[in-house]
């Protein structure tokens, strides 16, 4: 068995994939095809991706997609329900109004966000279970930007492991999921670090050690967007249109499914810090790390990752 490694730029982001097979350069290869396939499914920025589609005929009629597009938007749209959560896959409209990251990123005004804050309720997604169909409302969008790549990187491995692959890590752009053994080491855990962002106090960064896990960290210094003096960071808040306003720097979710990572860190950003270590604490198969300007906090089951 061999270990072999990747790195492509897709989706707006590095990757880096590493796994252990006989022949494992053509296995490579055919992740970095799948990668170009899934960018063309799930893309938001794309005026020819299979979401785009859906996007584009909002009010018109119904688009059949691909099954694995369909159980996204299912999945996107049942953590968007709850009025707790932050998680909104209809906020297509303000994203792209926003559009931080990109070259043409702007502040739009208060007329425009007041406006588009009427067409981002999740409830006008409609779906259609028996032929896989989606019908947005006019006005709508939806942007899976807060999950693909979780979702991708969980697909990525399943189809590794049908192919006998045992061991590998996948890393979309800084979220990590690992399985099976870490190469070279007489050890069966894997070594991830959490960073801490520059804002915080403390500098010292955390080392989880884990096996079949992904790690999935958001926070407000990843994309941001500078005006005149001000500075917006990209995480949008659902209810206001305007960046989430919190005291936390990075919110890191430990889980078995890279998605479930990306769901929780979008679900809970915008809230207290203590607030969402409380619910980390109450929702079963994830653990977190949540980082303030002047403290760090873990939930109850992260330090025998530590």
């Amino acid at each position: 068995m061999v270990w072999s490694k990747e790195q492509v730029r897709l989706m707006g982001t590095v990757i880096d994939m590493m796994i252990e097979h006989e022949e494992p350069i053509i296995l490579l290869h055919n992740c970095v095809e799948k990668l170009r396939s899934y960018e063309k499914r799930f893309s938001a920025n794309s005026q020819t991706s299979e979401l785009m589609a859906v996007n584009l005929q909002a009010g018109q009629k119904n688009i059949k997609v691909h099954s694995d597009l369909f159980e996204l938007i299912k999945l996107g749209k049942e953590h968007s329900l709850p009025i707790e959560s932050y998680l909104n896959i209809a906020i297509g409209p303000l994203t792209q109004a926003w559009h931080i990251g990109f070259e043409d990123a702007q502040v739009p005004s208060q007329t425009e966000i007041a406006s588009l804050l009427k067409t981002i309720d999740p409830k006008r997604i409609h779906l259609n279970e028996l032929d896989k169909s989606v019908f947005l409302e006019k006005g709508s969008s939806i942007d899976l930007g807060a999950l693909a790549k979780g979702y991708i990187a969980d697909l990525m491995v399943a189809d590794l492991k049908r192919k006998q692959v045992t061991s590998g890590i996948i890393n979309l752009g800084g979220n990590v999921l690992v399985f099976g053994n870490p190469p070279n080491e007489n050890r069966d855990e894997w070594y991830i670090e959490v960073q801490v962002p520059e804002q915080a106090q403390s500098k010292e960064p955390f080392l989880l050690k884990v096996r079949d896990k992904s790690v999935v960290t958001s926070g407000v210094y990843e994309r941001v967007l500078t005006k005149d003096g001000q500075i917006y960071h990209h995480i949008i808040n659902p209810n206001t249109g305007y960046p989430v306003e919190t005291d936390v720097l990075s919110l890191t979710i430990l889980s078995d499914k890279s998605v479930e990572g990306e769901i929780w860190t979008t679900r809970l950003f915008g809230k207290k810090a203590e607030e969402m270590i409380k619910e980390i604490n109450h929702t079963k198969g994830i653990e977190g790390i949540v980082i303030t300007k002047t403290m760090s906090y873990l939930s109850a089951g992260i330090k025998k990752y530590l």
